[in-house]
């Protein structure tokens, strides 16, 4: 297998109510193909369906219950064997204090999986000497007592090599007020205070992606103003979404129908987005579909 293609495994794994659920989480935000709690046994015969598999998946992240002293042996061989594959493999170790787990699974009110009989304080400390050898094993081990899940994330990022930026997509809509606003939207713009293309004879049946309609929207100066403002706001707030852990902003853009200044807008703002290094999906709801090819600037 070509390096440049190889296969990425994290494996995640650690004392539990260390934050293998907020990791996991995150690394599918990221783009990663995750499963949670896959027995070991098994961890070879899912690579190989992974592999046999049309789609191209070369990024997984993997919660792994190694709590068993058998799970050991197998995840040792398991992990042997796909790097005898060339696959690219990382253990990633979480632990935290004994006292922030107890203050954890006591706010939570779960139940320790260890804590059969046993006092919670007695069952963390039994998992802590269960996971001696596969913590051994890990190329990370994150302590995660003083961290929030916010930092918790951002370290996740870091370790997954991606940053911020490449990995935040901005959703662009052009809508027509007529049926409805989009219901995920973040972000709302009401443009109908543009000058409308459909009032001339000439652009009426044409859409904001031909060049006619294209080139009447954009030579309003109020139209210019408009966008130089909007871009100013996103460049501004974009960061911040980033910053929060946010992972898509939905943006849309309305006008009557949908079908002219909006979809002009849309797929101006979009471009210029791009230009800044976002990833962009465009999509154009209201314009009839044979003309809408929609646009993908990510």
């Amino acid at each position: 297998m070509d390096k440049e293609e190889a296969m990425h495994i994290f494996i995640i794994t650690g004392l539990s109510g260390a934050g293998k659920t907020q990791v996991i989480n995150c690394m599918e935000d990221l783009g990663y193909y995750c499963v949670d709690n896959l027995p070991p046994l098994l961890l070879q015969k899912f690579i190989e369906l992974i592999m046999d598999s049309e789609r191209k998946i070369d990024r997984i992240a993997l919660v792994l219950d190694v709590r068993g002293r058998q799970f050991f042996k197998n995840i040792y061989e398991a992990i042997a064997d796909l790097k005898r594959d060339d696959i690219r493999v990382n253990i990633l170790f979480l632990e935290a204090s004994d006292e922030v787990l107890v203050q954890r699974f006591k706010e939570s009110r779960r139940r320790h999986p260890l804590a059969s009989g046993e006092r919670l304080l007695e069952a963390i400390q039994k998992e802590r000497r269960m996971l001696e050898d596969i913590r051994g094993l890990a190329d990370l081990v994150i302590d995660t007592s003083h961290l929030t899940p916010k930092q918790l994330r951002e370290k996740i990022i870091e370790i997954a090599g991606e940053s911020k930026k490449s990995k935040f997509t901005v959703n662009i809509t052009s809508f027509g007020y007529k049926k409805g606003i989009p219901m995920d939207s973040d972000i709302v713009m009401d443009v109908r205070f543009l000058p409308n293309p459909y009032y001339d004879p000439v652009m009426r049946e044409m859409t904001g992606k031909d060049k006619p309609v294209i080139d009447y929207v954009l030579s309003s100066p109020v139209t210019m103003s408009f966008i130089r403002r909007f871009l100013n706001m996103l460049k501004f707030l974009i960061p911040h979404y980033i910053d929060e852990g946010k992972t898509n902003l939905e943006i849309a853009l309305g006008c009557t129908g949908g079908q002219h200044r909006s979809v002009v807008l849309a797929e101006h703002i979009g471009k210029a987005l791009k230009d800044m290094g976002y990833n962009v999906n465009i999509r154009h709801r209201d314009i009839p579909r044979l003309k809408d090819g929609g646009a993908n600037w990510g």
